[in-house]
């Protein structure tokens, strides 16, 4: 019987080790991947840096573009006549609760959260992966003890997903692995999560009820922070983060991070040495719910509910624009240039999306959920006419647009379904 003890012993032992073996081995690959990302991220370095010399020479002596010069042109209106078309439908969650959805185009696979299916065997909130390749929805990945707010997959490291949660802290995962890699405590619930597009290492959260304030993760740094970017006007929740990268448009060459308040808006342009610098973004105050990014035309798309000015829920186009002071520094700004209108109701911290035509007619589409008709609406950017209303069982909370095989789909989330249309 002793025998047999120190065997079982011997034997927990071993799993043990092994599994901390893995974990070493998951965080090794992790190191690697960032320090080879960092060597060929340095070996384009100076070809950016010569690029963006010339571009700034160049905008310096033209006039600079304030929201005057722009009009409702600088859209060009979708002609195409393609429509979306119901493909499937995805059971994600019985008991409902999921909230967000990323696009892994590496593993041609969408994420959803959502909490864990066997709750009192572990229960917790974690990644529901569904495989677009062969549309079948495949494992369930456990990672936070609360809510999950904030996913995004890096563009640079083949399925690492970075998440934020109510439960405090940031994490990355490897879904070739199945391993959370990295974990960092907030000390705070976290209501959103970016990676930085012009340096790989770097991450930002967004802290939630505390103060609002960004954290600044810095992913050779494994114990905490390396920076916090407080607010420059009120404090409140930050509801999303999305980065802008640099020299994305000749027309605004600045990269950064813009976050989104339940109250106001701010540009952090990251400047050379990794500092950042404010910009306080003219927006209407209170009543935002979301912000989005379409980096490659540098409009973003600002969701406000409906408040005693506005009957209905509104979605609108804002273009950032710069110009130069006195001392030759860049104010980054914003001006609307289209308006969306919704429904009568807005209950939920619902996101939109706002993505290239899939079309390639250079036009750009905005699809916004909306709860009075339990559905999706896609508008036509550039003339602000409603496309279609893609239908859903409950309320729209989320929405990605990806591609398969040169197929292009959107998906729409609700509490318990992911719902996939074709174009």
């Amino acid at each position: 019987t002793s025998e047999q003890e120190r065997m079982k012993s011997s034997l927990l032992k071993e799993q043990m080790l092994r599994k901390q073996a893995e974990l070493e081995s998951a965080q090794c690959r992790l190191q690697l991947q960032v320090l080879t990302d960092e060597c060929s991220k340095l070996h384009s370095r100076v070809q950016d840096l010569q690029k963006l010399i010339v571009q700034h020479r160049d905008q310096i002596s033209q006039p600079p573009r304030g929201s005057q010069a722009r009009s409702l042109n600088c859209l060009p209106s979708s002609q195409n006549q393609h429509k979306y078309h119901f493909q499937k439908t995805f059971t994600v969650s019985q008991t409902g609760n999921c909230r967000i959805m990323a696009y892994c185009d590496a593993l041609s696979c969408l994420v959803v959260s959502q909490p864990s299916p066997q709750a009192s065997f572990l229960p917790g909130f974690g990644v529901k992966m569904l495989s677009t390749a062969n549309m079948k929805s495949s494992q369930y990945i456990a990672m936070h003890g609360k809510q999950i707010r904030g996913l995004a997959f890096s563009s640079r490291s083949k399925g690492l997903l970075l998440s934020a949660s109510l439960d405090n802290t940031v994490k990355l995962t490897s879904l070739e692995t199945n391993t959370v890699v990295q974990t960092y405590n907030a000390g705070r619930p976290v209501w959103s999560c970016c990676w930085c597009l012009d340096e790989s290492n770097h991450i930002y959260a967004g802290a939630g009820l505390v103060n609002g304030s960004i954290l600044v993760y810095d992913l050779r740094n494994t114990s905490c922070h390396i920076e916090e970017l407080v607010p420059q006007k009120a404090r409140c929740p930050l509801v999303s983060l999305s980065y802008i990268p640099r020299a994305a448009s000749a027309a605004f060459p600045y990269g950064g991070v813009l976050a989104g308040t339940l109250e106001n808006a701010s540009f952090w342009e990251l400047r050379m040495g990794f500092s950042h610098w404010p910009h306080v973004l003219p927006m209407e105050p209170g009543g935002c719910v979301d912000f989005q990014t379409e980096s490659s035309t540098r409009h973003c798309l600002v969701t406000y509910r409906p408040d005693k000015n506005h009957n209905t829920l509104r979605s609108v186009l804002m273009e950032m624009s710069y110009k130069l002071d006195d001392a030759g520094e860049p104010v980054c700004s914003c001006h609307p240039v289209q308006t969306f209108l919704g429904g009568p109701t807005c209950k939920l911290l619902t996101k939109s999306a706002i993505f290239q035509n899939p079309g390639n007619d250079g036009s750009i589409l905005v699809s916004t959920g909306d709860e009075a008709s339990n559905s999706a609406l896609l508008w036509d950017a550039g003339s602000g006419s409603l496309l279609q209303e893609l239908p859903a069982d409950q309320p729209v909370l989320d929405i990605c647009p990806f591609e398969v095989n040169h197929n292009s789909y959107l998906a729409t989330l609700t509490e318990k379904m992911v719902h996939v249309y074709r174009w």
